[in-house]
């Protein structure tokens, strides 16, 4: 049984706290948030303590992990500090949204040799995983071409938006993360461009709605990710990975799958499901499975620390591709 606190008890955060208390092998002990309210009503409902500080967490030797479920700018802060406790970390994405946090985190916690995995949650999609090992086992040769499609159903708010860091880190960093799980390399070149169709007034804070980027792997495969921060018919999220030998394809989980033909219209489906939650709910639940598996059988977490590095390198290649209008070569 392993024993886990949450920090953070909004929206995400409740939905870690039901996975958690659902499993048959955790056991959720306390919930922090600075919002105490937030934090009691969640620790209620499942049997669990509110606590009003993070030290009071640290301090208990029984606590075997954090979920960190708070905003971006405290991920960094809570790592470091859980770290230091030994107390293994599952951490929402993304780390920071500056790289040289990230860095200067990685500085402060690597000799503490804890579990940390970082919650790239569509790694654990059950369409995408299938897709990476088809691939993996040669299902359609070599690997060419890989598209990416990642479309939110509706933007954020602005207020939000102003403290993301932009959709690169906030929202596409999902996508440069499945680039590299399903291509196994890392990236030689970056080129984004991006535009505001949806919400013009981002263009005063520096950032885009739609975007579209192009990456070279080091041993020359091609991929192109496309992102919109509107879909108006639900969460839109699908990978294309074109081969030697064939294609395969990861589509949308629908909420059901009845298929509806009549004089207007013919195999007609239900829309997507309305948001990540939904749509990610299996993802969710394995990705806490595989945190849980590793720490009971000592094996290493996945998605790394480092990954969470990548990622977020990646991200500021595309930000400086978009800002310069040229490809931003990495090493």
């Amino acid at each position: 049984m392993i024993n886990f606190a949450l920090l953070g008890a909004g929206r995400i955060g409740s939905m870690h706290a039901s996975l958690i208390a659902s499993s048959p092998q955790a056991r959720l002990c306390y919930v922090y948030d600075t919002y105490q309210p937030a934090a009691i009503e969640l620790a209620t409902k499942y049997d669990a303590y509110a606590v009003e500080s993070v030290e009071q967490i640290l301090n208990d030797d029984s606590i075997d992990a954090l979920l960190i479920a708070t905003s971006t700018d405290t991920h960094v802060e809570f790592i470091i500090k859980g770290a230091l406790a030994g107390k293994a970390i599952l951490c929402e994405k993304p780390i920071d949204l500056s790289t040289e946090h990230v860095r200067q985190c990685w500085e402060q916690i690597k000799d503490c040799h804890v579990p940390i995995q970082i919650g790239f949650n569509r790694r654990f999609d059950p369409t995408h995983s299938e897709l990476k090992q088809q691939l993996s086992n040669g299902g359609i040769g070599q690997l060419q071409q890989l598209i990416i499609t990642s479309r939110d159903p509706d933007i954020a708010p602005t207020n939000y938006l102003k403290h993301s860091g932009g959709i690169f880190r906030d929202m596409i960093i999902h996508d440069f993360d499945m680039f590299r799980f399903i291509t196994g390399e890392e990236a030689a070149e970056v080129y984004a461009i991006g535009s505001t169709l949806i919400a013009p007034d981002l263009a005063d804070i520096g950032d885009v709605d739609s975007v579209m980027i192009t990456i070279k792997t080091q041993s020359g495969k091609l991929c192109h990710i496309n992102g919109s921060r509107r879909c108006v018919y639900g969460y839109d999220q699908r990978i294309e990975a074109f081969g030697s030998e064939g294609l395969l394809q990861s589509n949308n989980p629908r909420p059901n799958s009845v298929s509806k033909s009549t004089a207007s219209n013919t195999d007609s489906l239900s829309i997507l499901n309305p948001f990540f939650i939904e749509r990610y709910e299996y993802a969710y639940r394995s990705q806490l499975n595989s945190f849980i598996t590793s720490l009971i059988n000592k094996t290493a977490t996945s998605p790394s620390f480092t990954d969470g590095m990548k990622a977020q390198i990646m991200a500021d290649a595309a930000q400086e591709s978009l800002s310069s209008g040229k490809p931003v070569l990495l090493s």
